[in-house]
C-alpha cells in the first residue's frame, strides 16, 4: 500500500507542486491538503483516489506559487467588506466584555486572504487542468506502487515456500519422537513404581495412549499444509485487493504454530515450531503493506 509520486507544472505564471503518498492503512483513509480557492475540487479528487485504491491512509498535496511580478494588483470591495465587517464585530463582542481592542492596521487587513488580487490569482487554471495534472501524478503513484508490489509478492512467496518447507519439517519429526517418547515414559514409569526392571507392558500402553492424545499434532501439520498454505498461495496469485483476508489468515498460520509448539514435547518439533512462528511474524509484517 505504500507508494509516493510528485510532479511540478509551471505555466500562467504560477508554479504548482503536486505530490502524492500513501502509508500502510487497515482502510483506506485520505487526507486532501489544497490551497483554500480549490476547495471545490476536493470531491472529484477523492472519486478518482477512492477508485484507484482499496485501502491505505493517503495524503494529497498541492502547492501553488505565483509569480506576481509586474502583474496588476487590484482590491477586491467584496472581500475588503467581509473583513471590515468582521473585525468590527470582533470589537463590539470584546468591548461588550471590557476588554478594549487596538485599532486594526490597514496593511495587515491588505494582507488578509482575498483582499488583495493579482489577475492571475483570479484567472488561474481551469478545472480540468488541474485534474488532468492530478490524473497523470496519480499514474505515476500508480505505477510506484506496482513496482513495489512485485518486489512484495517475491518475498511473500518465498517466505511461503519456507512455510510449506518446515511444515513438512514438523511432519517428519512429529513422526520420530513416538519411539523416543514411549522410551522416556517407561523410563519415568519405573522411577515412580521403583522397579526399573520391568513395566507393566499394559500401563505403558495406556499412558502412551494418554500422552499421544494430548500431544498429537496431526491437526495443526494438516491444516497448514492442506489449507492455510495452499489459501495463502492462492491470495497471492488472485486479484484485487487481499490484505485483509491475508491479515485474517497469518492470525490463523500463528494460532496453528502456538498450539504445536504448546503440544511438541520434543526439542527438535519445539524447535521447528519456532521457526515457524519467526517466519510467520515477518510475513505479517509484510502482509501490512498487502492492498
Amino acid at each position: 500500500m505504500t507508494g509516493y509520486a510528485a510532479r511540478d507544472v509551471a505555466s500562467d505564471g504560477t508554479l504548482r507542486s503536486w505530490d502524492l503518498r500513501s502509508v500502510n492503512g487497515r482502510g483506506l483513509e485520505m487526507r486532501l491538503r489544497l490551497p483554500d480557492r480549490l476547495g471545490r475540487l476536493e470531491i472529484p479528487l477523492r472519486e478518482r483516489l477512492k477508485k484507484a485504491l482499496a485501502r491505505g491512509s493517503v495524503t494529497l498535496t498541492l502547492r501553488i506559487a505565483r509569480d506576481d511580478a509586474g502583474k496588476a494588483v487590484t482590491l477586491d470591495d467584496a472581500a475588503l467588506a467581509a473583513a471590515l465587517g468582521a473585525l468590527d464585530f470582533v470589537r463590539r463582542a470584546s468591548e461588550a466584555q471590557g476588554l478594549p481592542v487596538a485599532p486594526p492596521d490597514p496593511v495587515r487587513i491588505l494582507t488578509m486572504p482575498g483582499v488583495m488580487t493579482t489577475a492571475a490569482e483570479e484567472a488561474g487554471p481551469a478545472d480540468e487542468v488541474l485534474l488532468a495534472e492530478f490524473d497523470a501524478l496519480l499514474d505515476a503513484f500508480l505505477a510506484s506502487r506496482a513496482a513495489e508490489g512485485r518486489a512484495l509478492h517475491r518475498t511473500l512467496s518465498d517466505q511461503i515456500d519456507s512455510l510449506d518447507r518446515l511444515t513438512a519439517q514438523a511432519a517428519t519429526r512429529a513422526a520420530a519422537r513416538t519411539d523416543s517418547a514411549a522410551d522416556r515414559l517407561a523410563a519415568n514409569l519405573a522411577r515412580v513404581l521403583g522397579a526399573s526392571a520391568a513395566v507393566d507392558p499394559d500401563r505403558l500402553a495406556q499412558e502412551l495412549a494418554v500422552l499421544a492424545v494430548k500431544s498429537d499434532v496431526t491437526e495443526e501439520i494438516d491444516r497448514l499444509a492442506g489449507a492455510h498454505i495452499p489459501a495463502a498461495r492462492d491470495l497471492l496469485s488472485g486479484q484485487g485487493p487481499v490484505g485483509r483476508r491475508f491479515d485474517f489468515l497469518m492470525q490463523e498460520f500463528n494460532r496453528e504454530a502456538n498450539t504445536l509448539c504448546s503440544k511438541s514435547g520434543d526439542a527438535a518439533l519445539t524447535q521447528t515450531g519456532l521457526d515457524l512462528k519467526v517466519v510467520i511474524d515477518q510475513m505479517r509484517e509484510q502482509v501490512q503493506n498487502v492492498e
